[in-house]
């Protein structure tokens, strides 16, 4: 069993927020993986299992609002006795990250996250994987609990969109292929755009106007 966790708050207040990207992840998953799946109230958290590539999965969106999520983590990895270093997984949103944007890491600080924060003091070790999600830098003119409660503008919503599906898809790595396998995925650069093919065959020919580099091929 490997333990999924996205992190949010609960209600409908709160729904499609920046600080609930982590939830909108675990329903994107539960409804490709588990359709048609009742979550069920355990630890402190709404709770479905799923097939992951193969893997059976324990998806986790905690009840217990963000700053008390290490209690349904926590109460998890003791249940199924996960190896939070290897089993455990948690979505989170990022304000240090782009829009959209994701970063998996094996381990790392809370880095002002006071949801990280409870879960590393449930835990006793801030050494589980944590796949971040940005949800864009905090504006000068906004204190930063308005901004992660906010909602994503029209002009965001297809970045989060696309992140969602794109961690999504790194959940199922990590439940089939594993952390490795993961990273590897998630962290990729996304691939540069293409130059249409008329631009690239004349940058590949030169149009003949372009001045020599002074000093010969190689310079002076």
């Amino acid at each position: 069993m490997k333990v999924i966790v996205g992190l949010g708050n609960p209600g409908s207040q709160y729904s499609n927020t920046r600080h609930n990207v982590g939830f909108m992840v675990i329903d994107r998953l539960a409804k490709e993986h588990a359709p048609g799946a009742s979550p069920r109230g355990q630890f402190n958290a709404a709770c479905i299992e799923a097939d992951l590539g193969g893997a059976r999965c324990l998806l986790v969106k905690p009840t217990t609002y963000m700053n008390r999520s290490g209690q349904a983590v926590s109460a998890a990895v003791r249940f199924y006795k996960v190896l939070p270093a290897a089993e455990l997984l948690v979505i989170v949103d990022d304000v240090y990250l782009g829009v959209g944007q994701l970063r998996l890491r094996p381990a790392g600080g809370a880095g002002g996250h006071n949801g990280l924060a409870d879960i590393e003091s449930a835990l006793g070790s801030p050494d589980y994987p944590r796949l971040r999600i940005g949800v864009g830098a905090t504006p000068p003119f906004m204190d930063q609990a308005d901004w992660v409660l906010g909602r994503f503008t029209p002009e965001e919503a297809p970045l989060i969109s696309g992140a969602v599906e794109r961690a999504s898809s790194a959940c199922v790595a990590f439940a089939s292929r594993g952390l490795d396998a993961a990273m590897n995925q998630c962290n990729a650069p996304p691939p540069k755009p293409r130059a249409p093919r008329g631009e690239r065959g004349d940058q590949a020919r030169g149009d003949g106007n372009s001045p020599a580099p002074p000093g010969g091929a190689h310079g002076s």
